[in-house]
């Protein structure tokens, strides 16, 4: 394979590709790697890790996912279509120039601009209607409805540089920015354009191998720990775990399940761990073909609520739970975890294999079909073998079911070309409450409102649809979290997803490093302390 790789000049470099482990120097060792160090090309949680140690965002969100200031200092309400943010002074980018209003004017124009993004940020922007530069650190935001998730939603996105890319002059435009070009992904990748206001700065980048970072030594805010920080893809389980208590690496993210005892009994070692805002799911492609099912006459019988109904009571999510995620998840019933805003405490899934046989032989479908899942290997805890075990269930209820796994990169490229009727993802929830998977998995694909950009099933319910929009536009919080509820049970009744289980996401450390475990499963370099 041909490795991309970006590396800073002179001496500099050469210190920062040093072997050795300084006192100075962090090694965390991912279970996954970004896709892109373009902060606007694919809403996946490598990426927007990674994104927030160099390119930051107007709103922040602490481990809880509450709202802290970022490069905005303050933000309010001028009426409910009307929002004012009061911008940081003196952030200087990581090539000295001054971060202004026009910077977040460009980024909002490149967002939807970027070439064939998986899934793209604009679910998270399409609510503006106009920008308003009052002076170079105010901004008025205007919206065509009542929008009390934006600030919010500005968490999601990092804000690049608008003198870098040459788009000093470009100005909003809610029917399309315009521009003689836009940056491409490759820019970002190859280090020319990885120029942001974060805590750190990028040194290399060697896709497959690692991630180089050096602390930003004029960043605004409180200075990180440490003077440099390598991110190495360590996908598979015992490598990651072996490279921990080998002193390779000195914290790994997502240690392997069956390791977890042995690790929290390791007087060496200390973990980490809590419930995450990421739903494990299974998509159903109800397109009217589909590719990777057969024995039903080239119909496609996802299209049959109540072969949909029988996929999920054909599933034991307790015992997946048990055996395959060592206790460490919780069966799921929506797409996000109960207690979070906008969810329905009210949703139950159950498990009766006999119930999905009589289903299946109601459909028409008595003696099942033939299926095929598609499934990343490397990206989810356990991901492969979860997708084993429900072909188990399935087969158990006559479907003939196989699995078709691949590494994260390869899977992302297939699922976006449509070559699955049934595959195993995830979402994180970046907003923190239910609106971000209502409006990307479920939501009818409808650009100009930015719903459905991760909707890879065809699945779409203008109530469902109005539910959300009304949502959206609703300020009165308790209003507003009934609405979402309400939303979350019109999937459930159509069996539009199936919901798995909810991650609890753990870290592994040498002792004398400590973590604050975050819902949004970031691992966040500079929030690693060293005991002092």
């Amino acid at each position: 394979m041909k490795h991309q790789t970006t590396v800073l000049a002179g001496a500099l470099a050469t210190m920062l590709l040093a072997s050795h482990a300084s006192a100075a120097e962090l090694r965390i060792g991912t279970a996954a790697e970004p896709s892109s160090l373009d902060p606007h090309y694919h809403n996946l949680t490598p990426n927007n890790t990674l994104r927030r140690h160099i390119f930051e965002s107007l709103v922040d969100q602490d481990a809880k996912q509450r709202l802290i200031p970022a490069l905005a200092e303050s933000w309010r309400t001028l009426d409910d279509k009307t929002w004012e943010f009061k911008l940081r002074k003196g952030v200087k980018f990581h090539d000295g120039s001054e971060f202004t209003a026009q910077d977040f004017v460009y980024t909002l124009c490149r967002i939807p601009n970027v070439a064939n993004s998986p899934s793209s940020f604009t679910l998270y922007t399409k609510g503006i209607d106009s920008i308003e530069v009052t002076d170079p650190h105010t901004i008025i935001v205007k919206t065509a409805a009542p929008y009390p998730l934006l600030p919010v939603e500005m968490t999601t996105f990092g804000i690049i540089s608008a003198k870098a890319a040459g788009g000093e002059g470009v100005t909003f435009d809610k029917a399309g920015c315009k521009a003689d070009s836009w940056p491409s992904t490759q820019a970002f990748n190859d280090g020319t354009l990885a120029i942001g206001t974060g805590p750190f700065k990028l040194a290399e980048y060697r896709k497959g191998e690692r991630v180089v970072l050096e602390r930003n030594p004029d960043y605004w805010g409180e200075k990180p720990e440490w003077d440099k920080v390598t991110f190495r893809p360590i996908t598979s389980d015992g490598p990651r775990v072996a490279a921990l208590l080998a002193g390779d690496v000195d914290m790994v993210d997502e240690p392997p399940l069956q390791d977890l005892e042995r690790l929290r009994k390791d007087p060496k070692v200390s973990v980490v761990e809590t419930m995450s805002n990421r739903v494990v799911y299974l998509a159903l492609d109800q397109a009217e073909k589909t590719p990777t099912i057969s024995g039903t006459d080239g119909k496609n019988p996802l299209r049959d609520i109540r072969v949909r109904q029988a996929l999920s009571l054909a599933i034991d999510r307790g015992a997946i739970v048990k055996r395959i995620m060592n206790n460490t998840a919780e069966p799921a019933a929506q797409l996000l975890a109960p207690g979070l805003f906008g969810t329905n405490p009210d949703l139950k899934v159950a498990y009766d294999p006999n119930k999905a046989k009589q289903l299946l032989a109601e459909a028409g479908y008595p003696n099942g079909f033939e299926l095929t899942i598609g499934t990343p290997n490397d990206r989810y805890i356990n991901d492969e073998k979860i997708a084993q075990a429900v072909a188990q269930m399935y087969s158990r209820i006559g479907i003939k079911t196989q699995v078709d796994a691949a590494t994260v990169n390869v899977f992302f490229s297939r699922r976006n070309k449509g070559e699955f009727s049934v595959f195993l993802a995830g979402w994180s929830a970046a907003t923190g409450e239910a609106s971000s998977p209502l409006k990307s998995l479920v939501a009818t694909r409808i650009k100009e409102k930015g719903f459905g950009p991760t909707n890879y099933t065809g699945y779409s319910n203008p109530k469902l649809d109005d539910l959300l929009t009304q949502a959206l536009a609703t300020v009165d919080d308790a209003a507003r979290e009934k609405l979402l509820a309400e939303a979350m049970k019109v999937v459930s009744d159509d069996v539009a997803i199936l919901p798995l289980h909810y991650e609890v996401t753990s870290w592994a450390m040498r002792k004398g490093l400590s973590y604050a475990p975050r819902a949004d499963q970031y691992t966040l370099a500079a929030s690693v302390r060293s005991a002092k």
